[in-house]
Formats: C-alpha cells, structure tokens, sequence
C-alpha cells in the first residue's frame, strides 16, 4: 500500500557520503564563513593543524589533505561563523523572548563576543567586566556554607589543560562534583569495562583495522554520528572483511558507502558496508550476544576447537558461571527479547566463530539503557571467550562522541577519582583533596532541584536540554543562586537564569590562542587513547574572549584568594599545565616532547598487552544480572512499544544545525517519529497521522502523564516493537529517575511508550526554513 504524501517525509535513495555530502558541506561553510576563512578547512585534523570539535574518531598517520566529513564541516563552520552576537543584541532582546526562538535559532545567531550577566530588572543580560565577573563568582561561592553545594558540569569540547585546571581548581575548593558529558553517554563503558577488563577504554588502534578479519557493530550510526568512520568499514569491506551489524533501525551509513575522496566511486557503485544487517529490537542487545555464546558453547561441544580454552584457563575468571546461566536461558526467551530469530543469531555467532581476528564496536545504543553496563559486559564477554583481546586486529572499540570526552576523564573530570589518583594530587600540590564520591548528572539536578546545591559552572554544554526529564531541569536551573556558563555560542540552557548568571565567553578550538609565552596549544585524546595537540590559527571572534584555561583561573584566583597553586605561570605557558599532568599520571611521562611528534602518542592500555588491572589481576566473565534482561522485562501496557532518542543528520548532541536528516528522508521538520509500518497498522495508525506519545512507566512517582504530543509518524524500516524519535525532543517523555543504576547513564534509549492519535490532528510543519536562512 504506497505512503501518503506527507509534507517533509521522503525517502532517500543515494549511498551514504556521495555528492550529497560533498553538497552539504559546501552549503554549511557558504551558510557561515566568509571565502577568506574556508581554507580554514585544509587544517583541520592535520598535524600541524586543529583538532576537529566534532567527534572523536581517531587521525589516520597517513591521512589526506581533507582529514573531515560532512558533519565535521559543519561542526567547524559553526564554529568559525562570521555571525556574532554582541551586547547590541542583548539590548535588543529580552531573555522572555529568547525563550520563544527555536535552538537552531538561538546558536544561529553566531559567536558570544563579552562577557556578560543577566539583569533581571530589565530581562537582559548586560556586559560586565571579566574581573568584575570573577570577583562576583569567587564571592558565591565562597558565600556557600559547604563546597559540596557547588556542581561544576564539563563538555567533551574541553582540552586536557582546561580540563586538568578545572578539577585541580574544584577540588582545592573542596569538592567532586563533577557532573560531565560522559554521565549522558559512555558512562556504562567508564563502569563496565573496568569490572570486566580493568580498563575504562577500547582496547584497539585504528591499524587493527587493517587487520581484523571481521568487524561486529552494536547500536550506532556511523554517518551521522562519526563519519570519518566510514572510510575504515569502507576500507575492510573492500578487502572483504564481513562487517555484521546490530541496529533497530536500517542506518544507510551502514548499507553503502561512496567515497567523496575517490573520484571514481563517485561516478560509480558504492561500496557496500554490512555483509549482515540484523534489526535487534530496541534493548535487545545483551539477549542477542547471549544467544551468540549460546551458539558458540553449543559449535565447541560439537565440534571443538571454537573457545579459546588455553586463553581463558590463562587469562580469565568466571567462566562457569558464566555458561551456567546462558544454558539456563532458553531459547524462546532469547528471541523474544532480541526481536531476532534463534537462526538469525546462531548465523552471526558462525562468522564470529570462523574469524580468528574480530573487533566489535559499539555507541550509545548500547550503553544508554537501564541495563546499560549489563550491556557492555555482554559484550566483552564475547570478546573474551574466544580471545578477542589483546592481540592485533582485535579488541573492543567504544565509539566516543565528542572529540575529547574521553581526555577530559583521564585527566581528572571524575564524580568518583580513586584514591591513588587524590593522593598523587596531593604529592604534586601539596593541597588536601577531598575524598567523598561527589555527584554525577542525574544527582547533580536531583540536588539543584531539591535545593541541595546552589552553584553551578558550566564549562560548555547544554546540560539542562541534554538532560532527560526537563520540567525538573529547567525548575533546577531557575532555583540557583549562582549559574555561570562558559560557551562559544547561546543556547537554551543560558536562558534559565538564577539570581546571578553569567555568559563568559572563551576561544574556540578553530582560533589562535596567543598567551604570555606566545601562541598556545592545547591536547585532547581521540577514542583510541591517542593524545595529540590543536592549534588553532584564526583570529579571535573578538578581543574580549578569554581561553578555557585562562577563564578557569580567573575563577579560581577570585574564589581562593590564598591560593598556592601558580595559576597565572598556567595560564601563560600552556606546557607547565602539561608538565603538572605528567607529574601526576605517569601515562604521560615526556608529554611536551612526545605531544609535538606528528600524530602524538598513545596512552598505556594494559588490557592491550593482556594486564587486567582488575582486583584478581584476570579478567572477568560477569553474568547479567536477572532484572536486565530488556525494558519489557518491567510492567508493560498493552500496545507498548520502546521508544529510542536518536540524532537527526543535522545535529550534534544537543546542537542542531538545521532540520534535516537526509539519510531518513526528513526534510525541514524534527516533530516525527519512526515507526515500523506493522506496528502502525495494528494500532489504526498509519503514515503521516499526528499522533500523541506517552511514556508507560515514570518510574520516579511523576502526579501526570508523560506525553510529548503532535509529532507525525513515519512508517520506517525499523524492528518490531521499537519507535525512534529525535533527541531532545522526546526527552520529556524520560523521568530522571529512569537511569541504569551501576552507572548512571539515563535510559534515553530504553523508554516504552505507547502511540495514540492526537486529539489537534495537526502538526506544524517548516519545509525550507534552513535553506531559506542559509540563503540569507
């Protein structure tokens, strides 16, 4: 039966990359940049150059000229725009109003240029000193009765230095609340992966790639969410390696691929990328990886020669346990919950079988559930039972998000920092540091809610929007006494003041960094621990800016006046910062030397080189435990369906840069949610109907109904029993209480709901408004 024409919703028939992306790319740097700064783009991932502050996918050493993607091109135009947004601006609008616009809108306005602080006699925020905005900082916090009162949220923008400072500032204030991006994403592997293999990182390089001989992706979107990625799976599909995916829905990054950098591919076939696309249901993964050692323990008893018994008797712990309660698994249940036939898995658990060499990825698919970590021991338990890591061409590869999320976690931006990290602290500094876990994300707005903290300083992010649940986080923000925002560009969370807000605006990756000592640059570690350096080269969006360091420690100067801690001799020369780095983790001993090799270094992976750094010094099977077995194992309504946040193609965490999602056949909108067709039918809803979605399960005692309503349903190639909307709009349908308990990390992508009509009928619709703006 053919779809009815519905404003907006296509379909898209081309590869992945293509001239679609080569068009993309050309419109998002005409849409920002003047012509004198689009050579900007030839240092971006260069040696030399600026590392990109997309996402985190590792350089090739022997890359090209164009080392960037389409989304990259965006993220840096977006950066490197020509729009500005003065106090002139400010004046001219109300922070009521600003409420009204649309994000797109608001970031689209360009670069903050002063530092400054909202008036609530006259509803603006008004320029302010940057001294003057220190002292009042430091005069907040240091009014609050206990330092645990204060949060301080990080982004995965920030570099190893301002990270470094950061932590080192909080906690001689005399706390560890660290709420930080990592909270919201691989929170679950920073957990997980340490109680199975003692480290809280992959264990691969990007050579491996060129080595595997078979690559298993779980629950990410290579094209739109790390689309360098694309060149590798590109890179071993052509030389044959299978590449078997696991995704609700059918991503084209993961289908086909043309190369935008190989001329003939362009005019020719694209390449295809998975040799095995299997549609696990939304929560779904830890049944499917059961059901593959189902499979394998049931090949080595028949045949033999399948686990690798000398690595495991050798390296491991748990085994039996382990293999206890996958045969007391049936498999009916495992079906059931993975939405996949026993055929389908034992099928994948064959070519896992027959390659000597695997490297399994994974992302937030995976990660962001209430059985979360539970995931991500599956997934190295796989990985151990026939020897997966530790030897080239194989190992585990957690797909990071923002380009440093991960440094920003070595250097210290941790809610729970061991006690070897805080008296290593204490060596180099000579400074006590407190000891009590401080707070995550989700505590962090519990307690601001509740009260309980009254200070927060935000260096980057959006973290009320990015949050779920956002009538609690946006009372959260309003109840503060003090909110500082540390940004490039405004976006919704500066919108919620407290008594004293302030907007400080710092340098961004793309621009020069001139300090006492000369022009700066700063670190940031990829998601294969390889640490290199970013120097920006264009000038400042303004000459008031500061840098992320520089910022830090004027907020530190003003809040600890007594302080012993050389924050100017920092600021001025960024290499003493890494000298104290190195003089508190060993990792990086000769950091100012090895940093300006091209390329950089790799940080120490003992899981690597088989060391597991785990209490018994082995590695860990760790069964799941009985209560995560997939987000219907709860309650259900009738009718229920698990709904999982997404990205558009237009977007970067909470950042959107326009309203279209090309791959999925979206245009101009973001109100829809995908639906498979079946599951539409059966519930007398069909393609384009306006519909009402509610949250089955609050899980937090909410008094109403979580509903997001008119979003449009689009009949999508996606696994019975599984719906997909947008991120952050279908976050209010997410309590903040619906979190996986080992880690944290909020169920974003666990969430039953059910689907009814809405009662409007109606659903507004803004086909062409990205174009219409960009031809502006």
């Amino acid at each position: 039966m053919p779809k009815k024409d519905v404003p907006g919703i296509g379909e898209y028939g081309g590869p992945a990359g293509g001239w679609g992306a080569l068009q993309a790319v050309a419109k998002a740097l005409r849409g920002q940049m003047s012509t004198n700064r689009t050579p900007i783009m030839l240092q971006v991932n260069q040696p030399e150059g600026f590392d990109c502050p997309g996402c985190a996918w590792p350089d090739p050493r022997h890359g090209s000229s164009f080392e960037f993607c389409e989304n990259g091109a965006k993220a840096v135009s977006w950066e490197a725009t020509n729009k500005r947004v003065t106090p002139d601006f400010f004046a001219q609008h109300t922070v009521s109003e600003l409420w009204q616009w649309e994000d797109f809108a608001l970031e689209w306005e360009g670069r903050l240029t002063h530092p400054m602080i909202y008036d609530a006699a006259s509803d603006r925020y008004v320029p302010i000193a940057w001294e003057e905005a220190f002292r009042r900082i430091g005069e907040e916090l240091r009014r609050l009765p206990d330092p645990n009162m204060a949060e301080f949220y990080t982004s995965g923008r920030a570099s190893n230095e301002a990270a470094f400072l950061y932590q080192l500032f909080v906690r001689e204030y005399g706390t560890n609340n660290f709420p930080d991006c990592s909270n919201m994403c691989h929170e679950a592997t920073s957990v997980g992966l340490p109680q199975s293999i003692g480290v809280g990182k992959g264990t691969v390089t990007l050579e491996d790639f060129d080595h595997c001989d078979a690559i298993f992706s779980f629950g990410h979107n290579p094209g739109t969410n790390h689309p360098r990625m694309l060149a590798t799976l590109r890179a071993a599909s052509l030389r044959g390696a299978p590449i078997v995916v696991f995704n609700p829905l059918k991503e084209r990054s993961l289908e086909r691929f043309k190369s935008p950098q190989h001329a003939l591919e362009m005019v020719g076939k694209a390449v295809p990328i998975a040799s095995h696309y299997y549609q696990v249901k939304v929560g779904g993964d830890a049944a499917v990886v059961k059901g593959m050692m189902k499979a394998l323990l049931a090949m080595e008893e028949a045949r033999g020669g399948v686990l690798d018994r000398a690595f495991i008797d050798e390296h491991t712990e748990g085994f039996d346990q382990l293999v206890a309660d996958i045969e007391a698994c049936p498999w009916d249940e495992i079906e059931h919950i993975a939405g996949l036939s026993r055929a389908d898995i034992e099928a994948a658990a064959e070519v896992y079988a027959k390659a000597e060499r695997v490297i399994l990825c994974y992302g937030m698919g995976i990660t962001q559930h209430r059985h979360g970590t539970c995931n991500v021991h599956q997934l190295a338990n796989l990985l151990l039972m026939r020897g997966n890591i530790g030897k080239e061409g194989a190992g585990i590869c957690p797909l990071r998000g923002h380009s440093n999320v991960q440094g920003d976690r070595t250097v210290g931006i941790t809610e729970i920092p061991s006690q070897g990290f805080l008296d290593s602290l204490e060596r180099v500094f000579n400074i006590p540091m407190p000891r009590e876990k401080g707070h995550g994300a989700v505590e962090t707005i519990e307690a601001m809610h509740a009260g309980r903290s009254k200070a927060l300083i935000c260096l980057g992010g959006n973290l009320p929007l990015a949050m779920p649940d956002p009538q609690v986080c946006f009372e959260a923000m309003r109840k503060l006494d003090l909110s500082v925002h540390i940004a490039t560009k405004l976006n919704r969370s500066h919108l919620m003041v407290g008594k004293t807000t302030l907007l400080l605006p710092c340098l961004g990756r793309t621009e020069l960094d001139v300090q006492a000592s000369g022009p700066q640059s700063v670190t940031v570690e990829d998601s294969m621990s390889m640490v290199h350096a970013s120097r920006g080269s264009l000038p400042p969006a303004s000459e008031h800016l500061k840098s992320e360091p520089a910022i830090v420690a004027g907020i530190a100067r003003a809040t600890k006046p007594d302080s012993t801690i050389d924050w100017e001799g920092y600021v001025g020369d960024y290499n003493r910062i890494r000298d104290a780095i190195e003089a508190v983790f060993p990792d990086f001993d000769d950091y100012n030397a090895r940093v300006r090799v091209p390329h950089g270094f790799r940080l120490d992976s003992p899981a690597s080189r088989r060391q597991w750094r785990t209490p018994s010094g082995k590695a860990q099977f760790l069964v799941g435990k009985h209560d995560e077995k997939g987000p219907l194992a709860r309650p259900e309504a009738r009718d229920t369906l698990v709904l999982a946040t997404v990205r558009s193609h237009d977007q970067y965490n909470t950042t959107i840069y326009g309203k279209n999602d090309r791959y999925r056949g979206i245009t101009g909108r973001r109100d829809i949610i995908f639906v498979n067709e079946q599951d539409l039918a059966e519930r007398g809803l069909a393609h384009g109907d306006v519909i009402d979605i509610e949250a089955v399960a609050a899980h937090d005692g909410a008094s109403e109904p979580r509903i997001v309503h008119d979003f449009v349903a689009v009949a999508y190639d996606i696994a019975r029993g599984s719906v997909a909307a947008y991120y952050p709009e279908a976050n209010g349908l997410i309590a903040l209480g619906n979190f996986d308990r080992q880690s944290g990390t909020p169920s974003y992508k666990s969430v039953p709901v059910v689907l009814r009509k809405a009662r409007s009928g109606a659903a507004s619709i803004d086909v062409g408004r990205q174009e219409d703006v960009a031809a502006a």
